[in-house]
């Protein structure tokens, strides 16, 4: 396992360069100069904004800013500067990401809890009732956009039923989070149910799974040992890439409901062509992915014995 984990480690290195690169090629591709754009309408001197631009680096070529970028990100932790207001990266990171963090892993728990113990009714059910409600629920989830179930939530439960406030003004407080949680995990949600339902319909004929009840197994024991850790693999593959998906997809529910986290920051950040602070925020979700899914490798041993990492 070991071995494992150190050669899964060493791959990371060169999809890590790959796609931090590609990144910062395509935010540096973007039209419009950040520089530029601190002044407005007015403008500025050229010799201003040629000062400008040679501060931050900006006139160097596009290979050299990427050296440069990730020289200092790896060896002293350092994301650059944001050029509109002067303050550093990590200092914007540091504000931007505990608020969507905390948003993320609601909604993670939501999709978690709810999704698979609606998958597993419904795939314990297959074709009754319970599993064409629990399919149906999943469908409109899937087909109602974001921003309309957002927006139904807060006439509903904010202004008509003022059982939730109808935006986050204290990001700590998991209350005002709860229904803008509900929103991001809702299309991950009735995917887990879906997936969830599938393989356990699917397992429950299978060979080992008769031959544990021939056996005499009691049914709790059936399921829970059984049939629940081989039907739970492609649930946790698809769980392991949502993590990242979770943060990064917040843009359209954190401006819903007023919450300053990551998708704010990405806004405001291609809106100024801050492509410094937009590279920075990016490669934090680039590095959150790749531990998904290296953690969901490793849980795969966990769940099925009869896979082995040499």
């Amino acid at each position: 396992m070991g071995r494992y984990v150190a050669r899964r480690l060493l791959q990371m290195i060169p999809v890590f360069i790959g796609t931090t690169l590609l990144i910062f090629l395509m935010v540096y591709a973007l039209p419009g100069d950040p520089v530029r754009g601190l002044f407005g309408d007015k403008g500025g001197s050229p010799q201003v904004i040629a000062a400008l631009r040679h501060e931050y680096g900006l006139d160097q070529p596009i290979m050299v800013q990427y050296w440069h970028y990730m020289k200092n990100m790896i060896l002293h932790a350092d994301f650059g500067t944001q050029i509109a207001s002067g303050r550093p990266v990590t200092d914007v990171l540091g504000d931007a990401f505990p608020v969507t963090i905390r948003l993320a892993s609601l909604a993670f728990l939501i999709e978690l809890v709810v999704g698979i113990a609606l998958g597993i009714v419904a795939g314990m059910r297959a074709g009754r009732l319970t599993d064409n409600v629990a399919l149906l629920i999943s469908l409109l989830l899937i087909s109602v956009p974001v921003f309309v179930l957002g927006f139904i939530l807060k006439v509903v439960f904010a202004f008509e039923l003022n059982w939730l406030p109808p935006n986050v003004n204290d990001s700590t407080n998991y209350n005002e989070l709860l229904m803008p949680a509900v929103v991001l995990a809702s299309a991950s949600l009735a995917y887990v149910t879906r997936l969830t339902r599938t393989s356990v319909a699917e397992n429950l004929r299978a060979d080992y799974i008769r031959t544990a009840i021939a056996k005499g197994l009691p049914k709790r024991r059936v399921v829970g040992v059984h049939l629940m850790r081989n039907s739970l693999i492609p649930v946790i593959t698809y769980l392991g890439t949502d993590i990242g998906a979770l943060m990064g997809g917040a843009v359209v529910t954190e401006g819903l409901f007023n919450i300053q986290g990551i998708g704010g920051t990405i806004y405001q950040s291609i809106t100024r062509r801050e492509g410094t602070t937009l590279v920075g925020l990016v490669t934090i979700l680039v590095l959150v992915y790749l531990l998904a899914n290296l953690l969901v490798d490793l849980l795969y041993a966990v769940l099925d014995p009869r896979i082995r990492y040499a």
